[in-house]
């Protein structure tokens, strides 16, 4: 499967090793040295299927590289796959909240780093996504569109959250553990925790607002959409089962409909 792939790095020698690898397997790849230059390929001419985000960049971090794709209608969607040095578990966590689906220390194994290209172009393949659209209540997903929408009025998800929701109402009724979930949206090669899984639910219930609800924490298992037809007594509240025991503190919300700021 050929895909145009955007390289943002600073370093020369490793963007001219990852770039031979990529074309090896058929890819196209643009490069930018800096935040700027990435921005600006970014907005002109085609979209990339897939973006290679040094953190520490000239101009501004990979981290407002990625904010800013983020709140771009074009390339919202677009997967990241964050490459740092920094391998402190703050720094994967920050940039997993920002919405990348992948993240890589350096110095990698270039093989390990193709691998890891390969999953995440795989989960974008329509041909690999399920057909049809979902309906509870008052959410609608999309799921080979990846669109979603509450009382029609649609959701600014990243393509990350779009695929954990799909992970959860694909299988209405029925528990997700955290390694289970860890493994469908994030590939088994993705170097995060269960922590992350429970951010990321976190984000998804505050962009989901009224919806919220449909999805329900299991306490040391895992998370469960409701069944069809079933309904929740209740909404969670800001002290509701948001924060599970073993998951991170909750941060401020962005609003129910907003997109990631």
């Amino acid at each position: 499967m050929s895909a145009t792939i955007l390289i943002v790095d600073d370093e020369p020698d490793l963007v001219e090793s990852v770039r031979y690898n990529l074309e090896r397997e058929g890819h196209h790849v643009l490069a930018a040295g800096d935040g700027p230059t990435a921005l600006r390929l970014l907005s002109e001419g085609k979209v990339p299927q897939l973006v290679l985000l040094d953190l520490m960049l000239p101009g501004f971090a990979g981290t407002e590289v990625c904010r800013r794709m983020r709140l771009d209608e074009r390339t919202r969607a677009v997967p990241v796959i964050m490459v740092s040095a920094r391998s402190d578990e703050i720094d994967r966590v920050v940039a997993f909240e920002l919405g990348v689906d992948d993240y890589v220390t350096k110095p990698f194994s270039v093989r390990e780093l193709m691998l890891r290209v390969r999953a995440v172009l795989r989960r974008q393949n329509p041909e690999t996504r399920s057909a049809g659209e979902l309906v509870h209540e008052r959410l609608r997903v999309d799921i080979e569109g990846h669109r979603a929408w509450i009382d029609d009025i649609p959701l600014f998800l990243t393509a990350l959250e779009l695929r954990l929701l799909g992970a959860l109402i694909t299988r209405r009724g029925r528990v997700q553990s955290r390694d289970a979930l860890l493994a469908e949206v994030w590939g088994t090669q993705a170097d995060v925790t269960t922590r992350t899984v429970d951010t990321h639910v976190q984000r998804l219930r505050r962009k989901l607002g009224p919806a919220a609800n449909y999805i329900e924490t299991l306490r040391g298992v895992g998370y469960r959409f409701l069944a069809a037809g079933e309904r929740r007594a209740a909404e969670p509240t800001s002290g509701d089962d948001d924060d599970d025991d073993d998951g991170p503190p909750k941060s401020a919300s962005a609003g129910p409909y907003a997109p990631l700021s």
